[in-house]
Formats: structure tokens, sequence, C-alpha cells
């Protein structure tokens, strides 16, 4: 069973995430900010992470520099689950390392999609 890092500051958007993958079968961790995330990948080793941006403390653009600058996490598969729908943000989010990137407001469909285009 794959394993999902879900790292999401706003409640209301990381139990529709949370609810979506384990409807379908994944396995969740859930942290509310990159900090707890570092510390949680190092802990469960998930075998992918979804990221929202904009966070206290460290974005989710830090985090997956963080993740992918370190020789333990760095083929760790990144989707980038954000509001930031400008193409630049995209753009940027992959320059840092993000596989994947959905925008919100997004539907089950296209948060699958995403991780299955990143985890084999």
């Amino acid at each position: 069973m794959t394993t999902v890092l879900v790292v999401e500051d706003t409640p209301s958007e990381m139990a529709l995430i949370t609810s979506f993958l384990k409807d379908s079968g994944y396995t969740v961790i859930a942290a509310t900010d990159a900090k707890e995330a570092l510390e949680k990948v190092t802990q469960y080793k998930p075998d992918v992470v979804v990221t929202d941006v904009v966070m206290p403390g460290m974005s989710g653009f830090e985090l997956c520099r963080s993740l992918k600058k370190n020789p333990e996490t760095e083929k760790l598969p990144i989707v980038v689950c954000t509001s930031k729908n400008q193409e630049l943000d995209r753009l940027w989010a992959m320059k840092q390392g993000a596989d994947a990137y959905v925008t919100k407001p997004f539907s089950r469909e296209d948060l699958l999609r995403a991780l299955k285009s990143v985890v084999v």
C-alpha cells in the first residue's frame, strides 16, 4: 500500500485531501507545516509527498528544495497542491524539484492522476 505524506496548514483542505486518498486506498500521514513534514519523512519514509505552497515558516517550495538536496530523500516524488495557478508558479515548482502540480480547487481525479503519474 502506498503511503502519502500530506503537508497542508488549512484543516478543511487537509480533511478533503485525506478523505480522497484514504477512500482510494492510500495510507495517509499528516503534517501541518514543512518543518513537521521533514521530521515525518525521516520517521515514516512515505512513498510520496503532497504539499501546499503557502504555509507559515517554510514554504512548500522550500520543502521541495530541502527534500531534493538530501541524498536520502532526493528521489522522493513530490506533488505540489496549491491555489497558485499561474504558469510561472508551476515552472518554479518544477525548478524546486516538484514532480507534479495540482491547482486548487481540484477534483479527486485531478489529485489521483497526479499521484499515479509520480508513483510507480
